[in-house]
């Protein structure tokens, strides 16, 4: 595998979660795979999961970990081929992505969508633009439209805790304060897809997400009957992806509750805003398995890592 940058690069999610889970119950198992190798971690945006785990996974690996964080410490990039740049962009991508090439051998990447212009998040400018002029593998941390590596952690968790064939997952919508973007809700459907499951969808009319993404999933705008015999329920918030990052519902009622919950496993990529999202009483049970998830999100990325070098050997 050179890149990991969508859950479609997954060839089998089974073997991978197989994989993911003999390197959690032995992590340095391949301590030398990584020797004499370095990994950048660059970040346009905020992290607290995925730096320390991508960076845990890969000290797991005896890889040299590299840390940038863009926003606060790069130039500011231009995308665009043909610019004239004598406005704020200082440096152009592909100098800096063949640059980047020659410090090390793995280049990660975190850019969030701007959620203001659909075609250029959809784009992945950031993303596709290191992916296009670096030499070196290139792993999705998050971008404007996916988040594989939490995907990846998320169904890593659910085979640990599934105790049936087919268990039914609801994915649901919840009021949130301000506009998110859609990644995560993406690559949970992506991966979700790629299961043997009973797979819901559920939120709000006028929150639906990339019809390309979904058109294989089922949607139900009834929350409670959703949620009938659940056994994971992952909540998240997303906007608008018709009305582009738009709020266009503050619904309260769908915030998730114990009572909403049943007796399901409640999921979630965290961070989470209490008693909005969800509700003290679901994050403090044990039903809540967000901290088992966020656990998971350093063999998730060690495994992809893993793959990343043993294509390099």
């Amino acid at each position: 595998m050179k890149h990991y940058t969508s859950i479609q690069d997954i060839d089998s999610l089974p073997n991978w979660i197989q994989e993911a889970r003999a390197l959690k119950a032995a992590p340095k198992a391949f301590k030398n795979l990584g020797a004499d190798k370095t990994i950048c971690l660059l970040f346009f945006n905020n992290s607290l999961r995925t730096r320390l785990s991508t960076q845990k996974a890969a000290t797991n690996l005896d890889l040299e970990v590299m840390v940038m964080n863009f926003g606060s410490e790069g130039w500011a990039l231009e995308y665009e081929d043909g610019t004239i740049m004598d406005q704020g962009t200082s440096e152009h991508i592909k100098e800096a992505a063949q640059v980047v090439s020659q410090f090390c051998d793995i280049v990660a990447i975190r850019a969030f969508a701007t959620l203001t212009d659909k075609e250029k998040d959809e784009a992945e400018l950031v993303l596709n633009g290191f992916k296009k002029y670096t030499s070196i593998p290139v792993v999705n941390m998050e971008s404007s439209v996916g988040h594989p590596l939490q995907a990846l952690a998320d169904a890593i968790t659910i085979s640990e805790q599934n105790t049936k064939a087919r268990p039914k997952v609801v994915l649901s919508w919840a009021p949130h304060p301000k506009a998110l973007p859609h990644a995560v809700a993406n690559s949970f459907t992506e991966m979700m897809l790629k299961q043997e499951a009973d797979f819901v969808i559920t939120h709000p009319e006028g929150y639906e997400l990339n019809p390309e993404i979904t058109k294989d999933a089922t949607i139900e705008y009834n929350q409670e009957k959703a949620l009938e015999n659940a056994d994971f329920v992952y909540v998240k918030n997303w906007s608008s992806y018709k009305d582009y990052g738009k709020v266009i519902n503050q619904d309260k009622n769908w915030m998730m509750t114990k009572e909403k919950l049943g007796s399901a496993k409640f999921m979630h990529c965290l961070p989470v805003r209490r008693n909005v999202v969800v509700e003290d009483a679901v994050l403090d049970s044990d039903q809540s398995i967000v901290i088992a998830q966020a656990n998971n999100r350093t063999y998730a990325a060690q495994i992809v890592l893993k793959k990343i070098l043993e294509h390099l050997i």
